[in-house]
């Protein structure tokens, strides 16, 4: 049997060709092929198929080549090669699979595998004198054993020359009418129909000659006649009443005509179904009931108002044919029975006057299907208030509110969030701040009315839904709003982030556009420039772990500092406010200090640099027009300015500020943006300090870490980085470290179960407890204390008890929950406490006011200007009687704002002091908090 590649033969060559009898076949290159690949001629493929009984139908060959046949062999018989996968023990095919299969050429043109070209042997002088292809090989006995187990395993496909040769046979077309038993059933209905037509006509003719002979006879006969009409009528026969007589004639046709549409209706019926029977051979039969139920369903789900229209059209359906049957039975008038139709539909007891047999069964029939659909109507009716109450109560209702605060997401910070808002808005009567989250409105409402918190008129809308819907957004109004605060999720850093650059891709997407700004509330300080690229200017991005990170720095170099900043971010003391003020233009910066009786002057916001803020600048800046000052006053309407006080200058005590000396802090806990506070550290600490860092990351992993974030470990230079590994909840590897010799030790709240506020929280707390029982047993006694970092400071009893709390070293704690910190600030186990609280603040006062972030940020960083403790000795001397305008003047010698005190007999401090210009007695045992520009 020759081999080929995809239809090519040999024409040169084999028995029967030109070459003469006997002659050798010239050889030629075999190229490899499937195992069991054969290229099958015409008549072996005919033989194989008597045979072995292929299936003609078979179409999986494999398509070898796509290029048209050369000349010669255009008039060959086409082969075509079949395949089949190769036993275990076939050699390999070269890279050709065995699943590679495609139809047959006569399919259409596919895409093969790429073949080598194969030498085509040289036509002989006795091939072109004889054109004649050659007849197929011989098939030996041991190919045909083969090829019949080959035959066993796939099926042959008719060739094209077997196609082009074996005659069709000719499509018959159905008949269009059959003896089926839809006929059948149309001719009996015909013939029915037809019968009582006929008789129905007979007998009216005969009823009517009766009326018209009853003229011309006796009265006995008339009465007798009118007895029997009057019987008829009685049963329902109103046929022949004089009035109606005519709609005989409309019936009889009627009723013939009947069986002309049905005749179409099961004509069409067969027709459609025999279009349809291939489809359905394939696929599985449906009943007819759930065809219908489909698509009953699929109409009442696309129509929003499908159940009225269905029980209208069934109502009027209802009334006429009442109406039509009540005018067939009764004498009254067509109208008159369209009016009773609709008294019984909507009466059913209106039918009890019926009289006679007929009317009484139709009024019933007509009463039963006025209660079926009135209970129909009830139910709809009822279902419809239900529904639009459920959707009160799950708050799917628009919000129709302006300049409100608008809440997107649901966090622990929210409690005390709307706490800050509620204050901000006390001296407006109250405002409205509309909640927008993922959960269920009564939830969401409980949840609030637990917090045992007094609002103050302010009034708290919850909506239930996702900021990422634009449908949701603009149900809460999102273009009034004047402001739009974006909480972080519960969940990981980086999930959290990417769900609040989503919202804002949502916030954006907006068409009627954002009245207000929007605050962001990010997780992570690596993706806060991609969500500013995204909301543009608008955008304004408070980052939580940033502001607590910084905040614990700064408290941990300057004890009573986390007090301060309590008073300052919360709206229940004194904050931040900018105004323009027409009057103080052209007036220089140190008489705009002490303008204000109530506020104390911090900035000012600069016209000529787009709005830019100057903190604390120089005395000798003058104002312009345009420019605001920016004040810390108790609210944004209690605070004037008023014309310059009497000042009392004197003398500034000469007492330069003490050297930094190195410290030794202790990080417990990791976190994402530890790199963050080292750098932040080394900006503020001395040379030569350390900073211990003790958490279960391997110290290689740290390394890593603190690489990826872009800080050079070997670049420091003023502090040293000390690695201990182990478990900050384990006393045993807590004993390990030298806990006495610190002087702040920071609680952090782990990056590992971050994720869990309750856990975070209890291994924070867990921490703290350990750490203060191992140092109230090594440093039992007072006495054993080292000297003060700070010896300027001697005089300062409250700095001095400051920083030795805790037996010299000072604990900040890192608490998540506000609930938990308040049960630690009760028990006094830790000196400060800083949780998500600060968080909310500053999200409050960044809504309130966008501008706000611009000055939270420079306090925050490492340079620039900072808030800072001074003690009194600094501006004053000892029994001086000063007003604190007096000291607010002198502290402008250091480059300072004052903006507050505490008492050396008081625990809390004062931001923002009422009577400035009242004089009074201070001592040095006082301590200032003061604005100064960075070392």
């Amino acid at each position: 049997m020759a081999e080929s590649d995809g239809g090519e033969a040999n024409h040169g060559a084999g028995p029967g060709g030109g070459g003469g009898e006997g002659s050798p076949d010239p050889p030629r290159p075999r190229r490899r092929q499937l195992t069991k690949s054969r290229t099958i001629s015409g008549s072996a493929a005919s033989a194989f198929d008597r045979g072995s009984g292929w299936a003609r139908d078979s179409t999986l060959v494999r398509r070898s080549s796509t290029a048209p046949l050369p000349p010669a062999a255009a008039q060959a018989p086409r082969r075509l090669t079949v395949a089949v996968d190769d036993p275990p023990y076939a050699a390999p095919n070269d890279g050709v699979l065995d699943r590679d299969w495609c139809y047959s050429s006569f399919l259409g043109s596919h895409a093969s595998r790429p073949r080598p070209p194969q030498p085509t042997p040289t036509p002989t002088a006795a091939d072109r004198r004889n054109p004649t292809p050659s007849p197929p090989p011989p098939v030996s006995v041991s190919q045909r054993g083969e090829e019949k187990s080959l035959a066993s395993v796939v099926k042959r496909p008719v060739l094209l020359d077997e196609r082009s040769l074996s005659p069709s046979p000719p499509t018959q077309r159905a008949p269009r009418f059959d003896f089926s038993p839809y006929l059948v059933l149309m001719l009996v209905i015909t013939v029915t129909s037809f019968s009582l037509a006929v008789w129905q006509w007979m007998k009216v003719t005969v009823l009517q000659e009766k009326i018209r002979s009853c003229r011309g006879v006796n009265a006995a006969d008339c009465k007798k006649t009118a007895e029997a009409l009057r019987v008829n009528r009685g049963h329902g026969s109103d046929f022949i009443s004089s009035e109606n007589w005519n709609l005989v004639p409309c019936s009889t046709m009627l009723v013939l005509a009947i069986p002309v549409f049905l005749f179409k209706y099961i004509d069409q019926l067969r027709l459609r179904s025999r279009s349809s029977m291939r489809v359905r051979s394939t696929e599985e039969e449906v009943p007819l009931k759930k065809r219908i139920a489909y698509k009953v369903d699929v109409f009442f789900s696309g129509h929003p108002y499908a159940k009225l229209l269905a029980l209208l059209l069934a109502t009027i359906v209802l009334i006429a044919s009442g109406g039509i049957a009540l005018y067939v039975v009764s004498g009254s008038g067509f109208l008159e029975a369209l009016w009773l139709s609709w008294t019984f539909v909507a009466d059913s007891g209106n039918h009890a006057d019926q009289v006679g047999l007929g009317p009484r069964i139709v009024s019933v029939s007509i009463s039963s299907g006025g209660m079926l659909v009135f209970a129909t109507m009830l139910g709809i009716v009822s279902d419809a208030i239900s529904e639009k109450v459920d959707s009160w109560r799950k708050g799917k209702s628009e919000v129709i509110e302006v300049n409100h605060i608008l809440i997107l997401g649901w966090s622990d910070k929210l409690g005390s969030l709307l706490k800050q808002l509620a204050i901000a808005n006390k001296s407006i009567g109250g405002g409205v701040v509309v909640v927008l989250a993922e959960r269920d409105k009564e939830e969401m409402e409980m949840d609030i009315g637990k917090l045992e918190f007094d609002f103050m008129g302010t009034s708290v809308i919850c909506r239930s839904g996702s900021p990422l819907i634009l449908a949701d957004l603009k149900k809460v109004s999102v273009s009034k709003a004047r402001a739009v605060i974006v909480l972080a999720s519960d969940e990981n850093a980086d999930q959290s982030d990417a769900r609040a650059l989503r919202v804002v891709l949502s916030l954006t997407g907006v068409k009627e556009g954002l009245r207000g700004h929007v605050v962001v509330e990010m997780s992570d300080l690596d993706n806060e420039p991609l969500v500013k690229l995204v909301g543009g200017e608008l955008i304004e991005t408070v980052v939580a772990h940033d502001v607590i990170g910084r905040l614990m720095i700064q408290c941990a170099l300057q004890p009573g500092l986390a007090l301060i900043w309590e008073d300052i971010l919360g709206f229940e003391n004194a904050e931040f406010y900018i105004k323009r003020w027409p009057e103080l233009d052209s007036m220089r910066f140190g008489d705009v200090l002490i303008s204000f009786p109530d506020a104390v002057p911090c900035g000012v916001k600069l016209a000529s640099k787009a709005g830019k803020i100057l903190m604390n600048p120089d005395d000798d800046y003058v104002l312009r027009e345009g420019d605001e000052v920016l004040v810390i006053a108790e609210d944004d309407d209690t605070y004037a300015p008023a014309p310059l006080p009497q000042v009392h200058k004197g003398f500034l005590p000469n007492i330069p500020t003490p050297p930094k000396y190195p410290e030794k802090i202790l990080f417990c806990g990791w976190r994402r943006d530890i790199h963050d506070m080292i750098m932040v550290l080394e900006a503020f600490l001395a040379e030569g300090s350390e900073l211990w860092m003790f958490n279960e990351v391997p110290e290689k992993e740290r390394e890593r870490k603190l690489t990826d974030c872009g800080m050079d470990i070997f670049g420091l230079t003023h502090i040293k980085l000390v690695h201990k590994e182990g478990n900050a909840v384990i006393r045993r590897h807590l004993e390990s470290l030298p806990l006495e010799t610190f002087d702040s030790i920071l609680i952090l709240a782990d990056e590992s179960v971050e994720d869990s506020i309750v856990h975070s929280d209890s291994r924070s707390l867990a921490t703290l407890l350990l750490i203060r029982d191992i140092q109230s047993k090594r440093l039992p006694s007072k006495e054993l204390k080292s000297p003060l970092r700070y010896n300027g400071f001697c005089h300062s009893s409250w700095i001095r008890e400051m920083q030795h709390a805790s037996d010299k070293s000072i604990i900040i704690s890192e608490i998540l929950d506000s609930r938990t910190r308040n049960l630690v600030s009760v028990s006094k186990i830790s000196d400060y406490v800083l949780s998500n609280e600060l968080v909310s603040m500053a999200l409050a006062m960044v809504a309130e006011d966008k501008q706000i972030n611009r000055v939270l940020e420079e306090l925050f960083a490492e340079e620039g200007n900072e808030m800072c403790v001074r003690p009194a000795e600094f501006y004053l001397y000892e029994q001086e009687e000063l007003s604190f305008f007096d000291i607010m003047v002198r502290a402008r010698e250091r480059d300072e704002i004052v903006i507050g005190y505490r008492l050396a007999k008081t625990d809390q401090a004062i931001i923002n002091p009422e009577q400035k210009s009242e004089i009074r007695k201070w001592s040095l045992d006082d301590v200032f908090v003061v604005i100064s520009k960075g070392d």
